[in-house]
């Protein structure tokens, strides 16, 4: 075998596996991080005191809950698709309604040690809900797209 023919070889490989770094790299950056950056702010926002200024309608707080867990449950579905276990559906909209579910459950016991703030059972429950409910409006909008 000739010297440029094993250089050309090696180069392709090189390019193959930088390319391969690259679409990984993209994936974490587009899926993964909103992810991320969203369970953050539900983090700096739950280490304050509650804000004072909401809408005095019944149950706003829990209705707020809701959507804020049904994002998260939502993203982390958008992000386990494009993972290897995206083919065992079962398993990805259940692993991704836990996670958000637990993110929540974690928030709460978070907020039991943040001065005027407390925890409470039903804002769990609306956290759960919400992170269902999110991964199966985001399932049903997806699967609807690829028909």
């Amino acid at each position: 075998m000739s010297e440029d023919f094993k250089n050309s070889d090696y180069r392709s490989i090189c390019r193959q596996n930088r390319n391969i770094k690259l679409e990984k790299l993209q994936k974490i950056t587009i899926y993964w991080f909103p992810v991320l950056i969203y369970c953050l702010l539900i983090y700096v926002q739950s280490s304050h005191p509650a804000p004072k200024i909401l809408p005095n309608y019944p149950f706003m707080d829990k209705l707020l809950h809701f959507v804020c867990y049904a994002l998260l449950g939502a993203l982390f579905l958008r992000a386990f698709n494009t993972t290897p276990i995206k083919h065992n559906l079962t398993f990805v909209l259940i692993l991704s309604a836990l996670l958000s579910s637990l993110y929540g459950i974690s928030d709460e016991i978070h907020q039991s040690f943040v001065p005027f703030r407390t925890a409470d059972p039903m804002d769990v429950v609306a956290d759960i809900l919400g992170s269902i409910a999110g991964v199966y409006l985001y399932q049903k909008i997806v699967s609807k797209k690829d028909k």
